[in-house]
């Protein structure tokens, strides 16, 4: 026995009537913002997956020379963990697109509290008869058009992040992958592999490892670029 109405998603104006409210509207009327939220988390993930990269190596009057010797070819190695921990410009677009979502996330939250707080006071007002019941339907079909209208906002964040996420991953990956074409013009490797625990590498050698020169020079190349 309730007098209670509830805002229905995903129906025409045809197929609804006015319908019990539940309690819990919040639970039932509602979505939440996970999908940003796990955009942003992933983050970290997505660059160093851009940094997977065989390309040409690097430039540093310190770093280790293969010398070739019967035709075999000169190899060495980067470690993507320490690239993606310590280059700065990983950080920049970790720290840029972690704020763009927050923002987004923060403006949604707010636009749906206010929502959920109007479908509070018009559940209340259908119990208590306050209301008359064309009045009613007119409120009801107003809080599903804006219930809809926010979901569809959601989506259109969601998909912003993303599409964000995505330059920022040719971003790096293009900076990258130029910045060690020039820098081997000095030293001729024939393979610069990038090393990470989580990939198929499972055994680096140690005096291969181009990683503090590589570093070193990426972040002078990026704090000359932001001066």
């Amino acid at each position: 026995m309730q007098d209670e109405t509830t805002i229905i998603p995903g129906e025409s104006r045809e197929e609804q009537e006015f319908q019990p409210l539940p309690e819990e509207i919040k639970k039932k009327s509602f979505f939440t913002f996970n999908t940003l939220l796990e955009l942003v988390l992933l983050a970290g993930l997505i660059i160093l997956y851009v940094l997977w990269f065989s390309a040409k190596p690097a430039s540093e009057k310190a770093i280790p020379v293969v010398q070739k010797s019967g035709g075999s070819n000169t190899v060495v190695f980067v470690n993507l963990d320490t690239l993606n921990a310590r280059y700065a410009f990983v950080k920049a677009l970790s720290t840029d697109l972690e704020a763009t979502g927050k923002k987004l996330q923060t403006e949604i939250l707010n636009e749906q509290g206010t929502l959920e707080k109007e479908a509070a006071d018009f559940q209340k007002q259908v119990q208590s008869n306050a209301i008359p019941e064309d009045k009613a339907k007119k409120m009801y079909e107003v809080l599903m058009q804006r219930q809809q209208a926010l979901m569809e906002k959601k989506e259109r964040y969601t998909q912003q992040v993303a599409d964000k996420e995505m330059k920022m991953h040719q971003t790096l990956l293009d900076t990258v992958d130029h910045f060690l074409k020039r820098y081997n013009r000095d030293y001729g490797y024939d393979y610069i592999l990038g090393y990470s625990r989580a990939g198929e590498i499972l055994l680096a050698n140690d005096t291969l490892d181009i990683t503090d020169q590589v570093l070193k020079a990426l972040n002078d190349q990026y704090k000359e670029k932001e001066k």
